[in-house]
């Protein structure tokens, strides 16, 4: 099973089981006159639709270079990390809305629905599946190097933390009486505002590489020691980097020995790429430029 169907074969599973939060969430809410409850289950709805555009996005980041497309597609991906981290913002902003429209009317003087125990139930079931789906798809999205699988991990987690703020509401609100039920709508908003600051960390890193950001500077250190070691290399610059899904691409000059044969020249960038190709994987890009070192006469050309 290759690379793209296993992370479908994981977004898939993830997507079954929000759809029957989704459904659940969506019951218990109304059901348990929950505010938080049902602000939950709009959360689980957006979890399953970045799912979707996880499955589609990827399958499409998987196809080879073409003629449109020298790079490949991996941007797609990118792309992919992007739409998750706004729906993510959406369904956050929508959470806050509600529980302050609910808070509102509570300072007004309208009496709120004290939530019943079925949303608590429902809530405290989410936060252990989603935890359990959290982890799953955080460890695969690692060990498969998707930025977009990773960034659905955290869309999992979002939904867990969503529903222990729902669990607290309710809780709190049940335990407490019907004068506190304004707990419930307070709990929407705090769980909202810890999932813009999420939404903000994903869309950060989406728009840098979809705008060309360089690599981290410790990133680029290590490519600079790595060219150095090659032997005859010099001088080692104008180097640029990015990131091309879950792919590295850069370009640099080096300086050799300018009365070597062009063949030669060419073996020694032809190290600095394989060398690269080890450390930064077999489906990265790097172009080498050559030139002579000041004083040599120059035999080389580029490759």
């Amino acid at each position: 099973m290759n690379r793209e169907e296993q992370i479908a074969r994981v977004t898939l599973a993830g997507s079954v089981v929000n759809l029957l939060l989704v459904g659940l969430k969506a019951v218990a809410g109304v059901a348990g006159h929950s505010a938080a409850m049902v602000s939950d289950a709009v959360h689980s709805l957006s979890d399953f639709v970045t799912d979707i555009v996880v499955l589609v996005f990827v399958r499409v980041s998987a196809r080879p270079q073409d003629e449109g497309h020298d790079y490949g597609h991996g941007k797609f991906e990118t792309l992919a990390t992007l739409l998750i981290g706004l729906a993510l913002a959406a369904a956050a902003v929508g959470i806050v809305v509600s529980g302050a429209t609910k808070l509102a009317q509570w300072l007004q003087g309208e009496e709120l629905k004290s939530p019943g125990a079925i949303a608590l139930w429902a809530a405290l079931i989410s936060i252990g599946v989603k935890e359990i789906l959290y982890q799953y798809t955080r460890i695969k999205g690692r060990k498969l190097d998707s930025k977009a699988l990773e960034a659905n991990a955290w869309h999992h987690r979002s939904d867990a933390l969503s529903s222990i703020g729902a669990a607290i509401g309710i809780g709190g609100a049940l335990l407490l009486g019907p004068r506190w039920a304004v707990l419930d709508p307070l709990a929407s908003i705090v769980v909202g505002a810890m999932l813009v600051k999420v939404a903000w960390d994903l869309l950060g890193p989406s728009f840098g590489e979809l705008t060309d950001s360089s690599l981290p500077e410790e990133t680029e250190k290590e490519m600079l020691r790595i060219i150095r070691s090659v032997d005859g290399v010099e001088d080692p610059h104008n180097l640029r980097t990015r990131r091309i899904g879950n792919r590295i691409a850069a370009e640099v000059h080096i300086r050799l020995d300018g009365r070597q044969s062009l063949t030669e020249a060419h073996e020694k960038a032809s190290e600095v790429e394989r060398r690269f190709k080890d450390r930064f994987g077999q489906q990265s890009h790097i172009i080498v430029h050559m030139e002579p070192v000041k004083g040599s006469t120059s035999g080389a050309g580029q490759p």
